[in-house]
Formats: C-alpha cells, structure tokens, sequence
C-alpha cells in the first residue's frame, strides 16, 4: 500500500489520556472536516487523524491504531466496509493491537448495505445528512459502553450485564442494580420503559395503571428511578392542594 502521509494538523492533536482516538473516513474532504469538528466537540473523544480513500484509511490504521473509525462506504478505490472486512479477515497480533470499532456513515440507505454493517459489527449506523445532535449521541453511548465493558473488566457477565450492555449502545440509560429485597427488576424495567412510552411526563397514578400494579408501588419504583437519574420529577401546583408528582425520562 502506498504511504498515507501523517494525519493533517488541523484535525490530529494529543489525546488525554483514556479520550478515545478517532479516525474520520470520508471521500469528501468538506465533510471530513465537518466530522471530525463534530468528533472534537463531543467530550472523551479527540481525533488523530483523517482519511479520504480506502487504501489510506488502511494505512493510517495500520499507523495511528485508532479506538474507534468513523467509516464511509463510497470511498473512491473502493468501500468502507471491504475495509472493515479486510480488518476482520487479517490475522490479529499482539503487535498490531486490537482493531479498531467502527461507526459506518453513508448516504446508503439500502437495507442490504445496513445488513452487511451489521454482520461486519459496526457499533453504529449514521445515515447522511445529519448535523451534531446525532453524531453525540452515538459517540456518548458508545463510551458509555466502553465504561462499562472496563469496569466488567474480564468477569464474566450474567444476563443483566449483557442486557445492560446492548441498551447502552442503543442508548437506553442503564437501570440501577436493586436492593437485595423489597424490588423486583422485570416490574422496574416495566416502570421504566411506561415511562419512556409516554412521550411526555405521566403521574404514578398513570404508570400503575399502564403497568398494572398498584399507585405505592409504582410511586416506590419511580422514586427508586428518581434517585438513580433514570427518570425526572416534575411538580406540577394546582390552584389549591398539594402539587402533583408528574415524571418524564431522562435522555
């Protein structure tokens, strides 16, 4: 392969450390350049470098070993992801260190194309154009995952860790771990995901019957949510009595 050349300046610089390094892959220079003020913007991300063709992304993986690449598909000698498959097919070695995890951005909308990003493992799918708001969230909950996947460090997971781990690269806020007793995690997530539902701020009232239990006991799980920054309360005052409890999710 051909020499890719440093990363430009103005898009690499030294990454604090546990930032997670990204390269930006993109045949179109402007957007690029747009990417990577996104990826700086975004807290615990810094980038190392960019990339505007197949052969170079190549290269400046080989050479920078990013954490994580933002991965065009049309790229003008080839696609993102026969670059993503050339990774996963190439021997792995300790010398090499461990491949980088890829979000795929593209104009492509077909599902085959989504099918294929799938099967290859990409973290994520970004569907062209789209501006900042869209890019933070992928980026936040993929270190979200990448957080919590060090504090399991080697353990094995049980099935609540494996579930709190794809909700959080869907974005989902983790549920808290429950006291020993008195609480039940299949009513909690039920609690939670009422809530989620509603698309705006409902009362315990409102939950326990979507839920179909009873008001204290979704009031006790709803404080539990409260306490743990799943879900927000709100109080809404009347013109006389006490104010009434009304709760919306978080993110």
């Amino acid at each position: 392969m051909a020499a890719a050349g440093p990363p430009s300046p103005q898009s690499s610089h030294g990454a604090v450390a546990g930032t997670v390094r990204v390269l930006v892959v993109d045949d179109d220079y402007r957007v690029a350049k747009i990417h990577a003020a996104y990826v700086d913007r975004t807290p615990g991300f810094a980038v190392c470098g960019q990339a505007h063709s197949a052969e170079a992304a190549l290269d400046l993986i080989e050479v920078l070993r990013p954490d994580l690449v933002l991965m065009d598909v049309y790229l003008p000698d080839g696609d993102g992801l026969g670059v993503i498959r050339k990774l996963l097919e190439a021997p792995e070695s300790g010398e090499s260190g461990p491949r980088p995890d890829f979000v795929v951005i593209t104009a492509a909308r077909d599902v085959s194309t989504v099918r294929t990003a799938m099967q290859l493992g990409a973290v994520h799918y970004l569907v062209k154009p789209f501006g900042y708001p869209a890019m933070a969230e992928k980026l936040t909950s993929y270190l979200d995952l990448r957080r919590r996947m060090e504090t399991l460090d080697d353990a094995d997971a049980d099935q609540a860790d494996v579930d709190e781990l794809f909700g959080l690269l869907r974005g989902q806020p983790a549920l808290p771990a429950l006291p020993a007793k008195g609480h039940s995690a299949p009513t909690l997530e039920l609690v939670r995901n009422a809530v989620r539902a509603a698309g705006g701020d409902v009362s315990a009232s409102e939950v326990a019957e979507r839920v179909g239990i009873s008001r204290p006991t979704a009031q006790r799980y709803l404080s539990y949510l409260t306490r743990h920054g799943v879900v927000r309360l709100q109080l809404r005052y009347g013109t006389t009595g006490r104010p009434e409890h009304r709760y919306s999710a978080v993110g």
